[in-house]
């Protein structure tokens, strides 16, 4: 009698299934990260202004003796 060899497939298939799923969570959690969410709108208005400053007058310079 030949004794039978089971060397068929299938083993894999529970951690394709798993891999599979981390894929997709990875893939939902890079989508709300980069795009910022789903109904998220940022809107920035920024207005730098700075007063108008006018250099103070120096000394007049010393005049040379002599």
């Amino acid at each position: 009698m030949a004794e039978e060899t089971n060397t068929g497939g299938g083993g894999g298939a529970g951690m394709a299934f798993i891999i599979g799923a981390l894929v997709v969570v990875v893939a939902v959690i890079a989508y709300f990260v980069f795009t910022g969410g789903v109904t998220q709108k940022k809107t920035v208005d920024i207005n730098v202004s700075a007063p108008q400053l006018d250099a103070p007058k120096l000394p007049d310079a010393p005049k040379p003796a002599g």
